[in-house]
């Protein structure tokens, strides 16, 4: 339960925050630059996951987890300043919210992978990754209660008050695992050594199976973010002002995300237990292809609005809780250093592709939205072949222990 919290308290401090990243960057500069700002994200994650993998090898976990969230907590009340003084934040606070979600994620899924045996992880992830849509729905719920009354601003020091919360969590779950009067053998407290050895980007490209896993993520945000630019593009064409593209957004990440925890609540664990995690690791890439096959006949924004639903609840329900499962046979360093740089850099590296797509498509290809979409389906089929190739390998990790 305490986890379970714990990730809801960071969900919601997300989804604060997130429809305040859309309608600064709409419009003050509209959907291209969006795109290619998620591009200059991975950019940033050069630097910032060899900075995390030196911090892991000096601090042991407790510590790394208090000192990441209280920057990003800081970095919000400076934000939040300098939007005061009348400062722009359109593409400096989208850069640092696509960094500071990724990050924060990875990591909780990093002290739950830690904090878990692989049988205790299989059985419980599910309710923990209701924890996590639970937070997403009442982040986007009440952010769309309050962007009004309040403004865009204010929302950020809510934000960073959740992060503090979230971190007095981490530290009572610790306490709770250290203090159970179980063996080592039985519950490895989270916190009992540093890590050392290689970097997060070096263990990832020494290991074919995490390195199958970086290649996925690329192609799974290659395809998500493509489309965020599709809809982005119908949205700027259909409301104008930051409050109401930014009510917009609210509303659109409420409903996606009470879809994904109505999936997270009845369908995962089924489908999971159903199909095993190999076969429910293809299931989002079918979802996205259909979803675009339907954006290219049919082309508009309420098309594309239903779809990207669709998508994105998956992703954040089903999706998420089996990717973050593909972890459980792997080693605390890879748990912690490799999945950071898997779930940060090489997720925005497939932002990178995209902005070059988009780039391509709209300057030398002069594609519409439809265009995009078919591009999309293209790479949601190798998607697919990928995904069912990692969870064969997930499956010979799995029985070899």
């Amino acid at each position: 339960m305490l986890m379970a919290l714990n990730v809801f308290l960071l969900l919601t401090a997300y989804y604060i925050i997130k429809p305040v990243r859309e309608a600064l960057i709409l419009s003050e500069w509209g959907a291209e630059a969006k795109i290619y700002a998620s591009a200059g994200q991975a950019l940033l994650l050069l630097g910032v996951i060899p900075l995390y993998s030196r911090l892991a090898d000096l601090m042991k976990v407790r510590r790394l987890i208090a000192t990441v969230l209280i920057f990003f907590a800081a970095c919000l009340v400076v934000f939040y300043l300098l939007a005061r003084m009348g400062i722009s934040l359109g593409i400096p606070f989208y850069l640092w919210v696509g960094i500071f979600n990724m990050m924060v994620v990875a990591q909780f899924w990093s002290f739950a992978n830690d904090y878990y045996t692989e049988e205790q992880g299989k059985r419980l992830f599910a309710i923990i990754g209701f924890g996590m849509s639970a937070g997403a729905v009442f982040g986007g719920f009440i952010t769309k209660k309050l962007i009004h009354p309040l403004g865009l601003y204010q929302l950020m020091l809510l934000s960073a008050a959740l992060l503090i919360f979230s971190l007095l969590l981490t530290f009572a779950a610790a306490n709770r695992k250290t203090g159970s009067g179980r063996t080592p053998d039985e519950l490895r407290p989270p916190d009992e050594e540093k890590m050392g050895g290689p970097g997060g980007f070096t263990l990832v490209l020494k290991n074919r199976y995490l390195l199958l896993i970086a290649l996925m993520m690329i192609l799974a945000n290659l395809v998500n973010t493509t489309g965020e630019y599709i809809l982005g593009a119908k949205v700027k064409e259909s409301y104008e002002g930051a409050v109401a593209i930014g009510d917009f957004y609210a509303g659109f990440f409420s409903v996606v995300n009470l879809v994904g925890l109505l999936t997270q609540l009845f369908l995962v664990s089924r489908i999971v237990r159903w199909i095993g995690v190999n076969r429910a690791l293809m299931v989002l890439p079918l979802v996205a292809m259909g979803g675009y096959i339907m954006i290219a006949l049919f082309p508009v924004l309420g098309v594309a609005r239903w779809a990207k639903t669709a998508e994105n609840a998956t992703d954040y329900s089903l999706q998420n809780t089996v990717r973050n499962m593909l972890f459980l046979p792997t080693s605390r360093a890879e748990k912690f250093k490799a999945k950071q740089a898997i779930d940060a850099f090489f997720v925005r590296a497939g932002d990178v592709m995209a902005a070059l797509v988009v780039l391509g498509g709209t300057t030398l290809l002069g594609l519409a939205p439809s265009g995009f979409a078919l591009v999309n389906v293209v790479v949601a089929s190798l998607w697919v072949v990928l995904a069912f190739f990692i969870g064969r390998r997930y499956l010979l990790l799995s029985r070899s222990g």
